[in-house]
């Protein structure tokens, strides 16, 4: 079991456990983080799981693909070190994973 860490829009932290094979979009759905809303089911069909990684975390991932890219377009408040949730993983070397979920987000789906 990993442990992960989500910065909230305002600032307060909430560290959670992070079941290896989870992806973040699901470990923050089971945590009643609502503001990762994962409209499409994790389908990497809408942008409302964007989270932005903390930067020391970043190079630990694996490099998004060419479609999660894609996604990320539509995104709010898009930075360097955005990701989908629904395309992280959790795997034990990302034990510690730090992500800020952003204040905003789009669905293209909907709006």
């Amino acid at each position: 079991m990993a442990r992960m860490t989500f910065i909230m829009p305002d600032g307060e932290s909430r560290e959670v456990d992070a079941p290896v094979g989870d992806t973040v979009l699901a470990i923050a759905q089971r945590n009643g983080i609502a503001e990762l809303e994962g409209a499409c089911e994790g389908a990497m069909a809408c942008s409302t799981c964007h989270v932005i990684v903390d930067k020391d975390d970043y190079g630990r991932l694996p490099e998004p693909t060419t479609e999660e890219d894609d996604m990320l377009d539509f995104a709010y408040g898009l930075s360097l070190t955005s990701r989908l949730g629904c395309q992280i993983v959790i795997t034990a070397a990302l034990d510690g994973l730090v992500v800020r979920v952003p204040s905003e987000r789009f669905n293209a789906l909907l709006d």
